[in-house]
């Protein structure tokens, strides 16, 4: 064993006990976070616009400072992108992480000198939590791919912009400078199909250990790998046995991912996002990620489906309960304000906390009062896909509602498969998907035991259909993300036309 795989080990440990100490007290890790945030900021625009004067409970704060989302935070911002100091945190913040915007156009995330460590920090500790697990430290030695996007980066009134991933790169410690795949040269490409040549250029004849993506691109790079050479990716790399991934639910890309690389290798998922670095993956036999409690993040939770109410509870972490489905909301030392970041997430366990994504409270399917959202229409697809034998490349469901006269609507899904079934495998594969609906969601059971709704129905796309789709929208690759369903018809209007 090399000494730097040795040295990991040690650091591993150290790091292990500092996350247990605040692990083990997660109400008052949170209760620290949240005064920290009050005092820090208490001199800022915000704090006066919101009377953080006053604040000293967490009551008091939800009663002065409303959920917000990007497009309702959007004026403080804006005076931030302007140049003006002391907005939202004090002074200007180091980065703004840019991203793709919906009615705003883009969108301008800040990064300021007290958050931008905690998201490598927390990179960096969920490696270190998977070498104290398991004691494989010896994937140190081989090449890894942390995939990001362009590190060149822009400025804006004196402050730099890029993407994440892209601002990341920058902080990569030198130490794994040498086993770092792709080179610079290489993720400066933009065109995301002539970047994925060059990293298998790249990668093709190295001792790839470790491999870092979002599924999506994950999935074409491991495609193209095994065009190239006619080999699984596992031959291709046999050391490769550390699988890291985040952005997006897995078990949908699972068997996919096992057929293209002829193993499963250890995995660690990441819960990442431009507004912060959430959780990771700290055992490979539990369910869920471990939710960072002691990382510049105040968390408040509400329940999804009280969300869109009045006046919703906004809980804190020592009053949520398993299972349950809740819209994230972050404050944070980016001068983020009780921030909805769109997501939704469930609890695994309390002891400690650890949480699985859900979806996203704007993608769901709720044309005729059906309420479905993502984790169910993943959980559903992996129970029928598992009894026929069907893998998955990719999927997306939307409600069709223009239908013949007497013929009642549905949830159409659109799917890439790696083989297309036999007419009667599809048609048994369809019924189980319906009744593995049926099970996850009451609401869709009672409409179509109630004839308000059709049993669904499963449409296959050629090969490549959902990455021409992305393409479609400038998209393809990156940090983009296929949404799993939608409430309209706009994606597969797409696949509609001729």
């Amino acid at each position: 064993m090399s000494i730097k795989a040795i040295a990991a080990r040690v650091f591993a440990a150290r790091v292990n006990r500092k996350t247990q100490r605040w692990a083990q007290n997660p109400v008052r890790s949170q209760e620290n976070v949240f005064k920290m945030l009050l005092k820090v900021a208490g001199d800022t625009a915000f704090a006066k616009a919101h009377s953080f004067s006053i604040i000293s409970t967490h009551q008091e704060f939800a009663d002065n400072v409303p959920v917000r989302d990007y497009e309702d935070l959007k004026p403080f911002i804006d005076r931030v992108v302007a140049g003006d100091k002391d907005v939202l945190w004090p002074g200007k913040p180091l980065y703004f992480a840019k991203t793709s915007g919906t009615t705003s156009g883009a969108k301008y995330i800040p990064i300021t000198k007290e958050s931008m460590p905690e998201h490598i920090k927390a990179a960096r500790n969920a490696i270190l939590s998977y070498i104290h697990e398991t004691g494989n430290s010896k994937f140190v030695d081989g090449k890894m791919i942390f995939l990001q996007g362009s590190p060149e980066m822009e400025e804006k009134n004196g402050i730099k912009l890029g993407r994440l991933s892209g601002i990341v790169a920058h902080y990569v410690p030198n130490y794994l400078q040498r086993n770092r795949l792709p080179s610079w040269e290489t993720n400066l490409i933009d065109d995301w199909e002539t970047k994925v040549e060059a990293v298998i250029d790249e990668t093709i004849p190295e001792r790839m250990s470790v491999i870092s993506g979002i599924p999506s691109w994950l999935q074409m790079y491991f495609e193209r790998i095994v065009q190239r050479t006619g080999k699984k990716v596992g031959e291709v790399f046999p050391e490769f046995n550390l699988l890291i991934y985040g952005g997006v639910n897995f078990e949908p890309y699972r068997a996919k991912f096992k057929s293209l690389i002829g193993r499963e290798p250890d995995t660690i998922e990441l819960f990442p996002a431009s507004e912060g670095f959430f959780a990771y993956q700290d055992k490979q036999n539990e369910k869920g990620m471990l939710l960072l409690l002691d990382a510049g993040i105040f968390y408040e939770f509400i329940p999804a489906d009280q969300f869109y109410d009045e006046r919703p509870p906004r809980l804190t972490i020592g009053q949520v309960e398993i299972g349950v489905n809740y819209v994230m909301i972050i404050s944070t030392t980016a001068g983020l304000w009780a921030y909805n970041i769109g997501d939704t997430i469930a609890f695994t366990s309390t002891a400690p906390y650890r949480v699985v994504v859900t979806g996203r409270i704007k993608h769901y399917i709720s044309a005729s009062g059906e309420h479905v959202i993502g984790k169910e229409v993943e959980e559903a697809l992996n129970q029928a896909a598992t009894k026929h034998h069907v893998i998955i490349d990719e999927f997306t469901v939307a409600p069709q509602l223009d239908t013949p006269t007497g013929e009642l609507p549905y949830h159409e899904w659109f799917l890439e498969l790696e083989k297309a079934p036999d007419d009667k495998t599809l048609i048994d594969f369809a019924t189980s998907l319906d009744l593995a609906m049926r099970e996850q969601n009451s609401y869709y059971d009672d409409l179509i035991t109630g004839k308000v709704l059709q049993p669904l129905k499963v449409r296959i796309l050629p090969q490549g259909s959902f990455k021409n789709y992305m393409k479609s929208i400038g998209k393809l690759g990156g940090q983009n993300k296929l949404p799993r369903l939608s409430n309209d018809r706009k994606i597969a209007k797409f696949f509609d036309e001729p």
